[in-house]
């Protein structure tokens, strides 16, 4: 069993192979994704709504994200492990960005990173790749910046915005991202970004077209129901067997049916006379 790594994404791009990337943010999730055949796992600051009970992925820090990466590789066997650098481990400064990447690669175990932005990260983009450390991009929707956006709804719908984001596109791929998410975007667009780009696209929420494509796991599964995107097939309702089992098992412990009593002989070193 071979471990996918960075050039067999653009090796799929070529022929034309559609890749299939979840999150995912623990080692028993991580290790089952992995059984199914996933090509990436992504270990998203989207940890912090699923799994962490936050509004928002503004709060997740960098020794959280280390924390999951760390139990996520050490469930995938297989999957290329990409983490995410949580809001600012990469804004502030280049060289805050090598530390925190490289923190996540050498601690957390993963074998590349995914950031947030077009033109306002290509130095940051450059010299991760420079030192060795894969950059996954991510345009579109950018959760990050909610408090700017004002809302999760669909981006680039606009010729001036639509224009940008395929620069941005362009300008990450000659950075020497190996691949990028587009994330809420209309699909005609995301067509175009993925036939300009020489990198696989991976698509959330933008249509048939990109090379790829990326769920919250939590999401597909059925196993958040705060909110689940209009774009998400739900492909099992695991919160609904999780409640209904939990039930049962209340029932059985409040009801003495469990566990099961069963006879056994008593052994004693008391002789029978």
């Amino acid at each position: 069993m071979n471990r996918v790594v960075v050039p067999d994404l653009k090796a799929k791009k070529r022929r034309g192979e559609r890749i299939a990337m979840l999150t995912a943010y623990d080692a028993t999730m991580a290790r089952l994704l992995d059984r199914a055949g996933l090509d990436v796992i992504l270990v998203g600051d989207s940890v912090g709504m699923v799994a962490l009970g936050y509004d928002n992925t503004l709060t997740v820090t960098l020794d959280a994200m280390v924390h999951h990466t760390q139990a996520v590789t050490r469930g995938a066997q297989r999957a290329l492990v990409v983490a995410d650098m949580p809001f600012l481990t990469y804004q502030i400064s280049v060289s805050d960005a090598v530390r925190n990447a490289g923190r996540l690669m050498q601690e957390g175990g993963a074998a590349a990173v995914k950031l947030e932005g077009g033109s306002s990260v290509i130095d940051v983009v450059k010299r991760l790749v420079a030192v060795g450390i894969p950059v996954m991009g991510h345009l579109g929707l950018l959760p990050q910046s909610i408090n700017q956006i004002g809302k999760y709804t669909r981006q680039a719908t606009q010729p001036k915005d639509a224009d940008t984001l395929i620069a941005d596109a362009v300008a990450l791929e000659q950075a020497g991202a190996f691949a990028v998410v587009l994330e809420a975007i209309p699909a005609e667009l995301a067509r175009v970004v993925t036939a300009r780009v020489g990198i696989p696209t991976i698509g959330i929420g933008a249509g048939p077209d990109c090379d790829g494509q990326v769920l919250v796991s939590h999401d597909m599964l059925g196993l958040f129901d705060e909110f689940v995107p209009s774009f998400v097939k739900q492909y099992a309702k695991l919160g609904d067997e999780i409640l209904t089992a939990t039930r049962e098992y209340v029932d059985d412990v409040r009801a003495g049916r469990y566990p099961v009593s069963t006879p056994q002989l008593v052994k004693t070193k008391t002789k029978v006379r």
